[in-house]
């Protein structure tokens, strides 16, 4: 079992693809046409999280941009803050702020938040609406490297996986392997590949043609999917969408899981559904992630001989796939040894995840209850084991 388990580690580190820190964005391209982009915020109480991100926003190089941001129902003024940021830039005539309309049921927030953004946005002439989390801050040259990408790789939907942040001890230890676990899941160059029925994309950087928006139907394909990124990849993909799935440093998270139960609570909430609410899926993923990262450990821990070698091999093995992922995360290289940890915890918010399901606690975001009977139809059973994107990490 062991020498199975070495083999597939030891295959994976040489010859797989889902570890590396591809696909990147390329530079952006100086002859680009001109295309009216709109980009589309959400914004729940973000208070605390514009000043770190509507600045780089309205200050993108692309010129022939306009941010729609819509405030969802906030208390915390929200909207007061982003016209005073605006004005300290001069930026005015960037920004247009709406207000959501009362939540209907079942739609989950943002994805209705989404809805009201992209009908302003071809109000506005948009070809292309950028959807982006308030909490996420980009350079200033993204918007046209998403720009190039679409035009120059002919794709649809050209989304990007944002940097989470690491300050924290925890962050460091967790973060890191759920973009991992992530990236695992979900190959990005299969989902870049058209031949290939992989899909998905990543919410918080979603640069999408308005064309391919209204072939699916509008954001309400999606209304009231808790894995909403994933789930508009899929209906882009099932009309023949080209879809581009990757990395960039310039598109960062700003927003903090300082704590063990920060990161217990956002991973707890969609675990299940990615599980789709199967007993069966969940025993599997237990199980395979108890045989997949703790058994080379037991082997090192209390073997002897050619078994605690033959554990040591494979632990190596999985930390080479590992260690791109901290380094481009900005972690030190120590932190990598910790994925058998990470992946135990992680095990630990997948239970979790179940128990509130079954226990009617459902998934809970900023006020709002997502529970069972919000889409399970997006939900299938699969082998996956574990939760979201940043891309949608955020459930408004």
């Amino acid at each position: 079992m062991l020498w199975l388990l070495f083999l597939v580690w030891g295959g994976y580190a040489l010859l797989g693809q889902r570890w590396r820190i591809a696909p990147l964005l390329d530079p952006p391209e100086l002859d680009l046409p001109p295309t009216r982009v709109v980009a589309v915020v959400p914004a729940r109480n973000e208070a605390n999280e514009l000043p770190h991100t509507l600045p780089a926003l309205l200050q993108q190089t692309h010129r022939d941009l306009v941010v729609v941001l819509v405030d969802d129902h906030s208390d915390d003024g929200t909207a007061d803050v982003a016209r005073r940021l605006t004005a300290d830039i001069r930026a005015s005539d960037r920004l247009v702020i709406i207000d959501a309309p009362v939540l209907p049921a079942q739609w989950t927030g943002k994805v209705w938040a989404q809805q009201q953004g992209a009908e302003r946005a071809r109000e506005l002439g948009a070809e292309w609406i950028w959807f982006t989390d308030a909490d996420i801050r980009h350079d200033s040259h993204v918007l046209a490297r998403l720009l190039a990408a679409g035009h120059c790789r002919q794709r649809d939907v050209v989304s990007v996986m944002a940097r989470l942040r690491c300050h924290t001890a925890f962050e460091k230890l967790l973060i890191p392997a759920f973009t991992y676990f992530f990236a695992g899941l979900y190959s990005f160059l299969a989902i870049g590949n058209d031949a290939s029925s992989a899909a998905g994309a990543a919410g918080g950087c979603m640069l999408v043609r308005v064309s391919t928006l209204d072939r699916i139907g509008g954001m309400a394909v999606i209304r009231d999917a808790v894995i909403d990124d994933v789930a508009f990849g899929r209906a882009c993909k099932a009309v023949g969408a080209r879809l581009w799935l990757g990395y960039d440093p310039g598109v960062n998270s700003t927003r903090g899981y300082a704590t063990l139960a920060d990161i217990w609570n956002m991973v707890a909430r969609s675990a299940y559904t990615q599980l789709g609410y199967s007993p069966f899926a969940l025993l599997g993923c237990l199980l395979g992630l108890a045989f997949v990262f703790l058994v080379p450990m037991a082997g090192i821990v209390f073997g002897s001989g050619e078994l605690r070698l033959l554990s040591a091999l494979t632990y190596i093995a999985m930390l080479r796939t590992y260690s791109p992922m901290i380094a481009y995360l900005g972690c030190a290289p120590a932190w990598a040894l910790g994925l058998p940890l990470s992946a135990t915890l992680y095990a630990g918010m997948t239970a979790s995840s179940a128990w509130r399901h079954h226990v009617g606690t459902g998934a809970a975001w900023k006020g709002r209850n997502y529970g069972p009977a919000v889409n399970q139809r997006e939900h299938s059973p699969s082998n996956s084991c574990t939760m979201r994107s940043h891309s949608g990490a955020e459930r408004e």
